[in-house]
């Protein structure tokens, strides 16, 4: 356990230190939620808008810890030959992934308790909370992030990796409903919203918070479908260098 505890440490020291993943991870969900919140610009419907922003952003912070941070920093340390020298210390390559897991995690934790905190700030209140849906939502939505940002991270090399991880991230996030309300969309983008793991986790999101009461048996299928199917893709075709790769 020493090597791993060790090792998660390390990841979060090396994440506190860049500056750019801290933006990723932190400032702009802040930004987003802060910034929406008191400029009346987006269709958020009756009620406060407070209560529209929050679960978005809370999809928005975990899509951006689970695949983008963490599949950035994994496909530049697998190009720079890192992690196949870390895979050969006794740390061992399923103790390196347990910790970047456990570091996504604890950042996750972090970034949903300072949403939280600020929205509260700002008006919303946490009476309608819904504890399952947002266990839900964590488990099944870390899962499918972490396997499409590993999956992209393990069988690309570090700069076209870079650009595949923002521009899928941005993809997500327009077609979504994280920010823009899904039903305000057309019929054919809406269907698509609804079976992508960024809109399915952005339903459970907003039943978890109390903005809705639908139902997250559907969406949380649909990322539970994600999670399996990325994870063994991830898992067939990771490589721990560019050297190792087929493709």
């Amino acid at each position: 356990m020493k090597p791993w505890r060790a090792q998660t440490a390390a990841e979060l020291h090396l994440l506190v230190r860049n500056g750019e993943q801290l933006l990723l991870t932190m400032g702009i969900p802040v930004l987003l939620l802060v910034f929406f919140s008191v400029v009346d610009v987006l269709p958020t419907g009756e009620g406060d808008t407070i209560d529209f922003l929050l679960p978005g952003v809370l999809a928005i912070a975990l899509m951006s810890t689970a695949m983008v941070s963490l599949g950035i920093a994994t496909g530049f340390e697998r190009s720079y030959g890192v992690l196949k020298r870390l895979g050969a210390t006794p740390l061992g390559r399923p103790r390196l992934i347990a910790a970047k897991l456990a570091c996504v995690v604890v950042v996750q934790v972090v970034q949903f308790v300072v949403l939280a905190v600020i929205a509260a700030l700002l008006g919303w209140s946490a009476s309608g909370l819904n504890v399952i849906a947002l266990l839900s939502g964590f488990i099944f939505g870390t899962a499918s992030f972490v396997g499409i940002g590993l999956f992209l991270a393990g069988t690309l090399r570090g700069e076209i990796n870079l650009a595949a991880q923002n521009g899928l991230y941005l993809l997500m996030l327009l077609l979504s409903g994280m920010i823009i309300d899904a039903d305000s969309m057309p019929s054919g983008l809406n269907s698509l919203a609804t079976a992508l793991p960024s809109g399915a986790l952005a339903t459970i999101m907003r039943t978890a918070t109390g903005h809705s009461t639908s139902g997250i048996a559907a969406p949380t299928m649909v990322l539970i479908a994600w999670s399996a199917m990325a994870l063994v893709l991830a898992g067939r075709t990771f490589s721990w260098s560019p050297s190792d790769s087929k493709r």
